[in-house]
């Protein structure tokens, strides 16, 4: 992970690990993660989704930020336009507005993924 310095104030009389004594005015602070390609996580689940996250390269980022101005969710013809490949079902159901170039992805347990199709219980 990259850092960055940002002129931010630091109370010198608070040193810590990122900040070196005599430097109050300056904190470390991560920059995003663009991959090269886009990036899928490993699928997690709770008792009612299942979830995954993807992760843009910056340059479909930008085309996705220009397209919702990080206002709202992503259709899924959209997001497929985008040139995200998922099974059937997934929704886009959230915005996280520190990374948005992180999609957050989720579906019902028990969704068919050739269909998109709940299967009964």
């Amino acid at each position: 992970i990259l850092a960055q310095a940002a002129d931010v104030g630091h109370k010198c009389d608070q040193p810590s690990a990122l900040v070196p004594r005599g430097s109050c005015r300056v904190r470390v602070r991560e920059m995003p993660h663009y991959p090269d390609e886009i990036e899928y996580s490993d699928k997690y689940a709770d008792s009612t989704y299942e979830y995954r996250h993807v992760t843009l390269p910056k340059p479909i980022a930008k085309e996705m930020i220009k397209l919702t101005s990080s206002r709202r969710l992503l259709e899924d013809q959209e997001w497929r336009g985008f040139g995200i490949q998922q099974s059937r079902g997934w929704q886009h159901y959230e915005i996280h507005k520190p990374e948005p170039h992180i999609l957050l992805f989720r579906r019902l347990l028990g969704t068919d993924p050739i269909t998109g199709q709940v299967t009964a219980a």
